[in-house]
């Protein structure tokens, strides 16, 4: 196959560079921040679920000391009250022992509803220090995620930059060759997975590693100095 020897060399420095593109690529896709914040993500997704879950009991037990301290106010208006009759009942004796019976019975289920502010209290208390501590863990979550981002953003940006780079020296080397002979590198690298040119070493193929001999491989030779792999097809350069 004729070529320009200049042109070989043009066609294994872009080969080079298709190789580099690959793998500056793959290293994009397997950048560990990637994975990293993914599992972040996944972690503070349960983090999330069990502070929801701390919230809602958050609620309930708000929910039920506001209805104990409404009781209790209730009771403590209502002994007021009694205190008043008591006060104005003067020597009305059955009066005095019915408000005064009335209260100790009030005094009493406000001393229940006290312990149970206290018990609920020291519940508020645990359920607080749990949903800081799950609060703080969102917002380390949070913070983690920004660094692994920029960190990312970085290192892909300048992968990023080499790529673009090697694709301009390749279109560059790609726009001095024949015309026929960048089609046809593009079609055998298309269906070879990039790899489109080999050497021919001896009587192997550089590429494939498969012997050619007999007729194949003096028919090989005398299309030098480009020809194609009988095995593989793929570009050979003949030295």
């Amino acid at each position: 196959m004729h070529a320009e020897y200049e042109d070989l060399d043009s066609l294994l420095e872009i080969q080079r560079i298709d190789l580099m593109v690959m793998q500056l690529k793959k290293q994009r896709i397997e950048l560990p921040q990637r994975i990293q914040v993914m599992r972040l993500l996944k972690k503070r997704e349960e983090i999330q679920a069990k502070l929801e879950q701390v919230v809602e009991l958050n609620k309930k037990a708000d929910h039920e000391m506001t209805l104990v301290e409404d009781e209790d106010r209730l009771l403590a208006e209502k002994q007021l009250r009694a205190q008043e009759f008591i006060d104005a009942s003067g020597s009305d004796y059955r009066s005095v022992e019915s408000h005064s019976k009335e209260m100790a019975g009030m005094v009493k289920r406000r001393e229940t509803l006290a312990q149970k502010m206290v018990s609920i209290g020291e519940q508020l208390a645990k359920i607080k220090g749990v949903r800081d501590q799950l609060e703080g863990a969102v917002q380390v979550s949070i913070a983690e995620e920004a660094r692994l981002r920029s960190e990312f953003e970085s290192h892909d940006t300048a992968l990023a930059d080499q790529v673009k780079s090697l694709n301009a020296k390749r279109a560059e080397l790609m726009a001095g060759l024949p015309k026929n002979l960048a089609e046809l590198y593009e079609k055998t690298a298309a269906r070879s997975g990039g790899v489109a040119v080999g050497k021919l070493q001896e009587s192997t193929c550089g590429v494939c590693r498969s012997v050619i001999d007999g007729g194949r491989l003096i028919e090989l030779r005398a299309s030098a100095p480009l020809g194609t792999c009988p095995n593989c097809k793929r570009l050979l350069v003949i030295e």
